[in-house]
């Protein structure tokens, strides 16, 4: 592999690691060893499955498709690809993913901001916090050509940097576990279920459009042989990302397992504020508010970049431009940042993870079995897992 094919393979191994680690991954790896403690290795492999492989199927679905996420859920039907879109879109936008982000940064991070007397008024302290935060993610967003070098060279060496000191410490000053509150068994299984709770497979189905946009520019006209060295380039570098993501899924449960000691009442924003500052002391307060900003910002950033497009090209038919796009999924993303944590969280579970989450699952590996073998059945096999997922959630 020569250094370009490298320098690239690492661009985009982060670029997957930073758009995937948001707001949920900060806080489930933590709670995973919180309640899992010696049953942690088995636990976390429950986790990786659906916070790691997942997603990483999924990435290497569209990189079949080209990044094509309509061509992808074309496979349904013409209407019925289009309504799924939509309601894919809105929930890793304004309706779900987007106000999770901020409000959980909120909760993290507002014993450090500057207006911390708002908390008094804590309406009044979220609405403030989620403007600051949108504008700046806004105007992170605002030059489309920019935001890879921004996730690439500012962002991750940042989120990297202040997660390895927090778990480095944490790991050096491990002393005991906290007690086992699951079984192996239900251990495993709401891990697994933790892991669906990212939301990660949605989000890098749509996130894979920007990372192959990159690819594509970088290796020029699309002769076969480029198209192979795409695949291949595409495929490392989403391995390379899966392994950090993989790492620091590790490390933050192991935090959760030595460090969580009567923390089991909080929410997951607080658990993360409370264990790093076990960790890091109050002097670590500057590196807790970049951990936590960072990670929220990356996948803000990258959410909003794919909704923007959406919104201009398909909603909008290309009649408005890109930044209009970006404001108007700004501006529906704020109600539901200023509600609070707990009632975004809330929208999280329910039928968008135990319906709609083994719906794009079944659609992911059909889709994969398609390129690959040639295997055409698409509608059933989802109908029948909607039908199979909605029986056993209602039931």
């Amino acid at each position: 592999m020569n250094s370009r094919s490298s320098s690239l393979v690492f661009t985009i191994g982060l670029a997957v690691f930073t758009l995937l680690f948001g707001a949920g991954n900060l806080i489930y790896p933590l709670m995973v060893g919180m309640n899992a403690s010696t049953y942690t290795p088995l636990a976390m492999l429950g986790f990786i499955i659906t916070a790691v492989l997942l997603p990483l199927t999924g990435f290497i679905a569209m990189i079949l498709f080209d990044g094509n996420y309509e061509a992808f859920f074309g496979r349904l039907g013409k209407t019925a690809g289009a309504i799924a879109i939509f309601i894919c879109m809105m929930i890793i936008g304004p309706v779900v993913a987007i106000p999770r982000t901020v409000t959980l940064s909120h909760v993290m991070i507002a014993p450090f901001l500057p207006f911390n007397f708002l908390q008094t008024i804590n309406p009044l302290s979220s609405f403030v916090f989620a403007l600051f935060f949108l504008g700046t993610t806004f105007l992170m967003t605002y030059k489309e050509s920019r935001i890879m070098d921004l996730l690439s060279y500012v962002i991750s060496p940042l989120l990297i940097g202040s997660l390895v000191i927090i778990i480095g410490k944490g790991i050096f000053t491990a002393q005991s576990v906290v007690p086992v509150t699951f079984d192996a068994l239900t251990s495993f299984k709401t891990s697994l279920t933790r892991g669906y709770e990212t939301l990660d497979l949605l989000g890098m189905i749509f996130f894979a459009s920007i990372i192959i946009h990159i690819l594509k520019n970088n290796l020029g006209h699309m002769t076969n042989m480029q198209h192979h060295r795409l695949i291949a380039t595409g495929l490392k570098g989403g391995f390379f990302g899966a392994a950090l993501l993989t790492l620091v899924y590790v490390g933050m449960s192991i935090l959760g397992v030595y460090h969580s000691h009567g923390l089991a009442g909080l929410n997951g924003g607080e658990l993360f504020r409370e264990i790093a500052f076990r960790v890091t002391g109050t002097y670590g307060t500057i590196i807790i508010a970049i951990a936590v900003l960072m990670a929220c910002l990356s996948t803000a950033v990258g959410l909003s970049a794919v909704l923007a497009e959406y919104i201009q090209k398909t909603v909008f038919g290309s009649r408005i431009s890109y930044v209009a796009g970006l404001t108007i999924i700004t501006l529906l993303s704020f109600p539901l940042s200023i509600f609070g944590l707990g009632k975004v969280l809330a929208l999280t579970g329910g039928p968008i993870v135990y319906i709609g989450y083994p719906v794009i699952i079944a659609l992911t590996f059909c889709n994969i079995a398609y390129k690959l073998w040639g295997f055409t059945p698409v509608r059933i096999p989802v109908l029948a897992t909607f039908v199979a997922a909605a029986a056993s959630y209602f039931i």
